[in-house]
């Protein structure tokens, strides 16, 4: 008897969990009987995967590293016979300016490629990040003309690669601007005028002067190390028929000319060069995308072509001569705003001139300032540089078993030229202190040896 009722009991109590389970599900589905249905919440974000810190951590109070433990190990490995007899170096505090080693920190030499961190400085602090460089193009003075107008733009997209096969603008980042875009938007606002055939000219002005640098050696255009710095070319200069276009915007022209009769208006014979009228209107533009991305690539990929146009800029901002005499006054008069200015010696912004000079302690000092929460716009600088062991011209290096360990961890810009190898840059040590440093090496004879020994010295300060 007592089994009997112990199975009812279990059974009704089956039944209510059965009932108020259809109750729930009921009144989830219709709401209770008069009251409002409730609005749906949103879906809560997913909690997203951390797989790396960003590249500005927030500054930590750790300690300095030892001064003398620094010192004896970064000595002894500058003095690699791999980097010759003129080899000088830096670390230093990024948040406070702490010179913590000095090895002719005072010492002016050749930087190369590292004269892009001063360009990227003076770019970001004076045009500003978010400034885009704009190819347009405006009606020209006759009737039935127009003119295609350079605004400074490298990395405009031209109709094909530089192995002549056709090519998509997304294909790299930042997605440049593109000509054959351009030429589109040209017809359709020509078509909308009921203009089908022009006479085509184009005005390259905006950059004056000489084409290639104080210090360029003749030998840079030909070799494809950079293009003639000029305000209206496509695809950096790059030619399929060789290293560099001799005359970019000519070679521009000719290829917007050809897209546009694609787009089904009729140009006329003799592009030439010209001016645009002031005020001329516009029919068309594209632009670059923002400077501050453009600095990143630069940085990445140690651009030459970008690295000039990017100081031009900063000769356009602060109202100079668009010429490489004018843009070195505006990166020195930027600098100098910034109280960054001493020990720089620059003749263009790329770093192949042979005649620029910059100590180790301006270079480590320049990127103090662009890591500093004081200066936000500068970061993109910092994002910019090539990380250990993964990216730009640091990708391949870091395998060997004195630098291995600062893989991923070093950011460091590059620079490369006869003789010459240097590295800049920052890491945050083991207890998180931002350190900063730049080691340049002027009389290199065995440069793979020197590009080791100069990753070993960044390694060292990322383990401090």
């Amino acid at each position: 008897m007592v089994r009997r009722e112990r199975w009812t009991a279990v059974a009704t109590l089956a039944l209510l969990q059965i009932f108020v389970v259809l109750a729930a599900g009921y009144l989830i589905t219709h709401g209770v009987p008069g009251t409002p249905t409730p609005i749906a919440s949103p879906k809560p974000t997913p909690t997203p995967l951390v797989t790396a810190g960003p590249v500005l951590a927030a500054a930590e109070d750790g300690a300095l590293p030892a001064k003398g433990t620094l010192t004896t190990r970064l000595r002894g490995a500058m003095g690699d016979p791999a980097l010759g007899g003129r080899a000088a170096g830096v670390v230093m505090d990024a948040r406070t300016g702490t010179v913590l080693f000095d090895g002719g920190a005072s010492t002016a030499l050749r930087p190369a490629s590292t004269t892009k961190v001063v360009t990227a400085v003076a770019a970001l602090a004076s045009a500003g990040p978010d400034r885009r460089l704009a190819t347009t193009v405006v009606r020209g003075a006759a009737p039935g003309s127009i003119v295609l107008v350079g605004g400074g733009d490298p990395t405009l997209a031209g109709p094909t690669s530089v192995g002549g096969s056709e090519w998509s603008a997304s294909d790299v980042y930042p997605r440049p601007a593109s000509l054959a875009q351009l030429a589109s938007r040209t017809a359709k606002a020509l078509k909308a005028a009921g203009v089908t055939s022009v006479d085509l000219s184009y005005d390259s002005s905006l950059f004056s002067g000489p084409v290639t640098a104080p210090g360029w050696k003749p030998t840079y255009i030909p070799e494809g190390s950079a293009a003639p710095v000029t305000a209206l070319t496509m695809d950096e200069g790059r030619s399929p028929a060789g290293p560099r276009y001799a005359d970019p915007p000519k070679a521009t022209a000719d290829a917007f000319a050809a897209l546009l009769k694609k787009n089904g208006i009729k140009v006329g014979a003799g592009v030439r060069a010209g001016r645009a009228r002031a005020g001329a209107a516009e029919l068309a533009r594209v632009e670059s995308p923002p400077l501050y991305a453009l600095v990143e690539r630069m940085l990445t990929l140690s651009d030459n072509d970008l690295a000039e146009a990017m100081s031009r800029q900063v000769a356009i901002a602060e109202g100079l001569p668009h010429t490489f005499e004018g843009e070195v006054a505006a990166v020195h008069r930027v600098l100098t705003r910034l109280g960054a200015d001493q020990g720089i010696e620059i003749h263009d912004g790329s770093g192949l001139s042979t005649r620029n000079h910059i100590t180790p302690t301006a270079l480590a000092r320049l990127l103090a300032v662009a890591s500093s929460p004081a200066h936000p716009e500068l970061h993109s600088l910092i994002s910019g540089l090539p990380v250990a062991g993964f990216t730009g011209t640091l990708h391949g290096r870091y395998g060997r078993a004195d630098s291995r360990a600062a893989a991923g961890l070093v950011r460091a810009k590059t620079g490369t030229l006869s003789g010459v190898n240097t590295l800049a840059g920052i890491a945050y040590t083991p207890d998180g202190r931002l350190l900063s440093f730049a080691f340049m090496a002027n009389d290199v004879t065995n440069p793979p040896g020197a590009v080791a020994a100069l990753d070993k010295m960044a390694t060292i300060v990322s383990q401090s």
